[in-house]
């Protein structure tokens, strides 16, 4: 009997896929649960797997593009009871199987003829892009020098880089986004991670970090000013009344935010170790559609990797986005004294249609008084 392999949904948003890696060939034999083929998503790549043992049919390639609920191939079950005898000997068709790619004939006709024939049509391609801007350089030149000298490699650009590079440029063109910038004095919460470390390890199993305190105060000024909380719907302003803060994560496939859903109801421990869980989940490439749906504030902090100061750019349909940096310890004044304190300093990128220069800058100046006094938090929230 065959089973039918098809593409499972993979969220409201998403219609289509591409097929990435193909794990498993046409012909082999496969397991129940059995990692087939990856399919790459606008958000995420997602596996599809084996639904019963038998021999593979696959009527897809890679870089194919599928529907959900598409069949992409079959699993044939009469294979099972085939295999179970003939499994000593198992030697035999992989030799067959390797037989054909040794074959010049057929490498000289499947393999490189086409490929070259996508890079032909990918060159076709470009060639008018350098032509358009009015350099009087002629066309022809550009294409050769980078063939010809091999200065360049490619690499074909995944559905979600795709999605990052759309969403990045629609937010530039479609908001009017502005940034504004302060500095926090971290020598407080510095101390309270200091002093409370080991005993907030064993009650949570996880560190206390810098963002569990970031996302409190993130609410807590949330709280006051409700219209950085909300986003235009047509000829609406729709302010959220939950606090779901996204936490941007780099990842080797691109840029994700996963939301901690629920943050004016979660404790330090909580947060930490929703963050920790999400960080995990980005190092062995797990985190979901579901992860990242929603959200209505983002955080992202350029600090982990050195960044000084920057100007994060929003992650709409969200109003603002608040980047951090790293900490540095600076000459401040204190009282009539000059002092060596740990600063941080602070950007809140905001949508101007929604969002007025004031609010933004109360906003940040909101959270940093939260976050050089943390017991105010207490009674914030």
């Amino acid at each position: 009997m065959k089973m039918e392999i098809k593409v499972p949904e993979a969220g409201e948003s998403v219609t289509e896929a591409t097929v990435s890696q193909v794990l498993k060939e046409t012909g082999s034999f496969v397991k129940t649960d059995d990692e087939l083929i990856e399919l790459e998503t606008d958000k995420v790549n997602q596996p599809i797997y084996a639904p019963a043992d038998g021999t593979l049919e696959l009527t897809v390639k890679v870089d194919d593009v599928v529907k959900v609920g598409q069949v992409i191939g079959y699993v044939d079950t009469e294979g099972a009871a085939k295999q179970a005898p003939e499994a000593p000997s198992a030697a035999a068709p992989k030799e067959e199987e390797k037989a054909p790619t040794t074959s010049p004939e057929k490498a000289a006709i499947e393999g490189p003829s086409a490929r070259v024939s996508i890079d032909e049509h990918l060159q076709k391609l470009e060639t008018p892009a350098p032509a358009a801007p009015p350099t009087l350089t002629p066309a022809p030149v550009l294409p050769k020098t980078k063939i010809e000298e091999g200065t360049v490699t490619r690499r074909r650009m995944t559905r979600l880089r795709k999605t990052i590079a759309k969403r990045l440029v629609a937010a530039k063109n479609e908001t009017a986004m502005l940034t504004t910038f302060n500095e926090v004095d971290m020598s407080e919460i510095m101390a309270i991670r200091s002093r409370e470390q080991e005993g907030f390890v064993k009650r949570n199993g996880v560190k206390l970090g810098f963002m569990s305190f970031f996302v409190k105060a993130v609410v807590a000024a949330l709280k006051e000013f409700p219209d950085v909380n909300s986003f235009i719907d047509g000829d609406e302003i729709a302010t959220f009344q939950t606090y779901d803060v996204c936490i941007a994560v780099s990842t080797e496939k691109g840029l994700m935010v996963p939301v901690i859903r629920g943050c004016d109801e979660m404790s330090f421990g909580q947060i930490e170790q929703n963050i920790a869980g999400f960080a995990t989940k980005a190092r062995e490439g797990k985190i979901s559609i579901d992860d990242m749906r929603g959200g209505s504030f983002t955080i992202t902090n350029g600090g982990v990797f050195g960044s000084m100061l920057s100007t994060p750019i929003l992650n709409p349909p969200q109003s603002a986005i608040l980047g951090m940096h790293t900490i540095v310890k600076r000459p401040v004044v204190i009282g009539d004294k000059i002092e060596i304190r740990p600063i941080m300093y602070l950007a809140l990128s905001y949508d101007h249609r929604i969002v007025d220069g004031r609010e933004a800058i109360q906003f940040l100046v909101h959270m940093k008084n939260n976050l050089e006094e943390p017991t105010r938090m207490l009674i914030d929230l």
